[in-house]
């Protein structure tokens, strides 16, 4: 063979390697584009709801193949997400109407809603008053799972809801990728100089979450209240032991001189706990 035929014969062989290279390198890019289009794994459910596509779903109770839109009344029963079946690696169906497919792992696009603040990558999300939308866990609940992503305006739309009180709400809903797996989400302690369970006393007390300040105002007004009330009893009780030893016929006066201290006692007390409680619900 010539020197020429070799250099024909490596033209061509570049030639294919180059094709060969441009189609692995085209595979490998469609590759992770297909797998984060279909990740999950679903199974066909009947329900009596209108369910669109991104809808949680809760199973309904005593039943283990019918689901409802889940809300804040049956989040505890939350089960899954409604998909598209072509969006599915393997389904299952049994063919009836009234049928939906659900995944329960995967990452999978989801209807949320800014009902309980803005929702960013990484929140747990759990059910809503709006049947179907997910929205921020912001206390102990059960959850569907992760957000991947954030909710903007870029991927939302204004709606409109009506509460149980009939008052009318403006929010944004729009699908955003969540990481399903159903779990309890447990929230974290805020870190402050409050005991948590002095800060758990004023809750109760306040019928709602207290700032630090007010319990710090009122954990003085009940430390002076307490000393007062001390120092108070303690002048009683000594006085009227005095005042017996020595004469034993001066009772009379001290048993008067004890109920007008415990009276004075009894309104100290009634009026610092007046003051605790406004301090606790007012600021």
């Amino acid at each position: 063979m010539t020197a020429k035929t070799f250099v024909e014969i490596g033209g061509v062989l570049k030639a294919r390697f180059r094709t060969w290279l441009v189609l692995v390198t085209l595979a490998c890019l469609a590759v992770p584009s297909v797998a984060s289009a279909v990740t999950s794994i679903s199974q066909g459910y009947l329900t009596t709801d209108s369910l669109s596509l991104g809808s949680m779903v809760s199973l309904d109770t005593n039943s283990s193949d019918h689901v409802s839109a889940t809300t804040t009344d049956n989040v505890r029963n939350v089960f899954g997400v409604v998909i598209d079946e072509g969006n599915s690696l393997l389904s299952v169906s049994t063919g009836q109407a009234n049928q939906v497919q659900v995944a329960t792992s995967g990452v999978v696009q989801m209807l949320v809603s800014n009902i309980n603040g803005a929702v960013s990558s990484g929140d747990s999300i759990t059910g809503s008053p709006i049947k179907g939308v997910g929205m921020k866990a912001t206390s102990n609940v059960k959850i569907i799972g992760i957000a991947q992503d954030g909710l903007s305006s870029s991927n939302s739309s204004t709606q409109s809801y009506t509460d149980k009180q009939g008052k009318s709400h403006q929010v944004q809903i729009g699908l955003v990728p969540v990481l399903v797996s159903v779990a309890y989400y447990y929230k974290q302690a805020d870190k402050t100089l409050i005991p948590s369970a002095v800060q758990n006393l004023a809750n109760a007390l306040a019928g709602k979450p207290v700032n630090p300040v007010p319990i710090i105002i009122a954990s003085a007004i009940f430390v002076v209240t307490l000393i007062v009330v001390v120092s108070i009893i303690y002048s009683m009780i000594r006085s009227s032991i005095i005042s017996v030893g020595r004469n034993p016929m001066s009772q009379s006066a001290v048993y008067r001189d004890v109920i007008q201290l415990s009276a004075l006692v009894l309104g100290i007390l009634a009026v610092s706990f007046v003051a605790i409680y406004l301090v606790l619900t007012k600021f």
